[in-house]
């Protein structure tokens, strides 16, 4: 066996355990449920619903995986989807621009204000997170005086992407682009160059300023597609103040850290499908045992954790960011 075959098959086989460990995620979360609460949870018709609004978070968190991988955070989300969802309705509705607006008006809003990020947290130097948390603040007021107060509704024409087949299909294209650019080109060689050592990667001569813009770039895009999805599902958005929008920031992340701790199996795409998937069969089986939404929370919280913790291991002397 040449070094070629070794190589390829010691991968395949990480990719087989990886896998084998989110099937047995899936499994485990049904089964705990489907115990507890037999008659509303967990049949068939449940699973599908559960995939389908699994989707949603999958896609942003495959964009934000950009960002993340790189050692970059972003508070921002929640507020770039409302203000991408926003902006998509109206382009539909005020100028009659049907799909096309909706599309196209939610994908480059979200991919401005990704380069808003990233060019503002290059510029100022000051950690990420800090500095989309202020970013939020604005994207929520630009967001509010858009909608002018008033709720942003979808018509009924508009909502193929809120169903099947149309969800799957805009999800498979998106998570088909994010396996191609992390995979097949240079952003993604160099995504990774920079998230494994950032010094190393600058004396190679890669600019790590601009393709850390350009994560930025990628993932509001992908949150532009993530705030279609919502939109369509829901119907509605409704723009909040206060940084009320990070409620929606919590289950892309998570969804993020599942590709985080498989991206040592080199599969850390398929990772965050089914790892939003797990997350919404945990959060569907407490709605179904009428648990409080605080409990739900916390429990949800302590189990992907866990989940995280068990399938993350730190080698001795390496550094966690």
């Amino acid at each position: 066996m040449n070094e070629s075959t070794e190589t390829t098959a010691k991968r395949l086989s990480g990719q087989f355990k990886g896998y084998l460990l989110l099937l047995i995620m899936v499994f485990i979360s049904w089964g705990i449920f489907k115990l507890i609460t037999p008659d509303n949870f967990g049949s068939a018709k449940n699973m599908l619903s559960y995939f389908e609004a699994s989707l949603l978070a999958a896609v942003g968190a495959v964009g934000f995986y950009f960002v993340m991988v790189m050692g970059m955070f972003d508070f921002s989300i929640g507020a770039n989807i409302m203000l991408s969802a926003i902006v998509g309705c109206v382009f539909a509705n005020r100028f009659g621009l049907g799909y096309l607006g909706l599309i196209a008006g939610a994908i480059l809003t979200g991919a401005i204000v990704g380069m808003l990020n990233g060019m503002f947290y290059i510029k100022l130097r000051i950690p990420s997170m800090i500095v989309t948390t202020g970013l939020a603040l604005i994207y929520e007021s630009i967001a509010n005086y858009i909608a002018g107060g008033v709720e942003q509704t979808l018509p009924s024409g508009l909502r193929a992407f809120g169903q099947m087949p149309g969800n799957i299909i805009l999800a498979v294209i998106a998570f088909a682009i994010a396996y191609l650019l992390l995979n097949y080109t240079k952003i993604g060689t160099y995504t990774y160059a920079i998230g494994s050592n950032e010094f190393v990667a600058k004396n190679m001569g890669i600019k790590v300023n601009k393709y850390k813009i350009l994560a930025f770039i990628i993932s509001g895009a992908f949150l532009g597609i993530m705030a279609v999805l919502t939109i369509s599902y829901g119907s509605s958005m409704v723009a909040v103040t206060g940084m009320a929008s990070m409620t929606r920031n919590f289950v892309p992340t998570m969804g993020c850290f599942f590709g985080l701790a498989f991206k040592k199996y080199g599969m850390p795409i398929p990772a965050i499908i089914i790892g939003e998937f797990v997350i919404n069969i945990i959060f569907f089986g407490f709605i179904a045992l009428g648990a409080p939404t605080a409990i739900q929370d916390v429990i949800t919280g302590f189990a992907l954790l866990i989940i995280v913790m068990l399938t993350t291991k730190v080698a001795k002397g390496e550094i966690v960011k």
